[in-house]
């Protein structure tokens, strides 16, 4: 029997990487799935092989950032489908590689307002209509860099360390609502965002490896699997957790 079936899942950031493979293992267990993000192409592409594997899906174009545009996301599903069961909040962009104070105000804005506000906006939200319809479940994607730190990266860093600060209180504040909220730690997964520049600079790919203990990267679909168990009853009693998903890297954090 598929884990989510009659289910409906949203995922922002859902045009590529993680997103895109999530999608698809919601689509597996059975959920209905709408895919969110800017890209619309991209977006259109996720929804093609969702369908082409046998699943239901619908693509609505949204900028987290937009309270407006996030707010009928979450109305439009509910229109679409009639309800919002599960949601991954993955919709965010990556670090510039600078030193804290070679970082511009306006990289500090993009990267926390993306990461974090997006987030924020996302759940509030998705949690408004959980709360009508008596439950749900919600996954944010943090990183291993949310429970750790690391070099040139900061500014991305207190992003997701923020996103885990979301989880764990929201978590608090609607468990009695029957809503669970947990949050994911990606390392460094073979994402397209990361595949240019493993290929242009071997010598970083080769030293991100040589960080893991399991002594490769990681795969978008072993994230993917990790959401999806989250948001099924198999999880029924976890809530306001952090889940690592990196080989074995952030260990000292723990």
């Amino acid at each position: 029997m598929k884990k989510l079936e009659g289910k409906v899942a949203l995922v922002t950031g859902g045009s590529s990487g993680i997103g895109r493979a999530t999608a698809l293992v919601f689509a597996r267990e059975g959920a209905k799935v709408v895919v969110a993000g800017r890209n619309v192409d991209r977006g259109n592409k996720t929804v093609q092989m969702v369908q082409q594997s046998g699943g239901e899906a619908v693509f609505i174009k949204t900028d987290v950032l937009n309270a407006a545009e996030v707010e009928a996301l979450v109305r439009e599903t509910v229109e679409n489908y009639g309800r919002l069961d599960c949601a991954f909040n993955n919709a965010g962009v990556g670090t510039t590689g600078a030193r804290l104070a070679k970082e511009t105000e306006e990289n500090w804005n993009r990267i926390i307002n993306t990461n974090l506000k997006g987030v924020w906006l996302c759940m509030k939200y998705e949690i408004t209509q959980m709360l009508k319809q008596g439950g749900g479940v919600i996954v944010n994607c943090s990183s291993t860099f949310g429970v750790d730190g690391g070099y040139r990266v900061a500014v991305y860093s207190a992003s997701k360390h923020g996103v885990i600060g979301l989880t764990k209180s929201a978590a608090l504040d609607y468990a009695k609502n029957r809503i669970r909220i947990n949050a994911v730690c990606p390392g460094w997964i073979q994402t397209e965002m990361l595949g240019p520049m493993l290929k242009e600079r071997p010598d970083v790919a080769k030293g991100q490896v040589a960080e893991v203990p399991l002594g490769r990267l990681g795969r978008p679909e072993e994230v993917a699997e990790a959401v999806v168990w989250l948001c099924t009853d198999a999880a029924s009693f976890i809530t306001g957790d952090v889940m690592i998903i990196g080989g074995g890297t952030a260990l000292s954090a723990l």
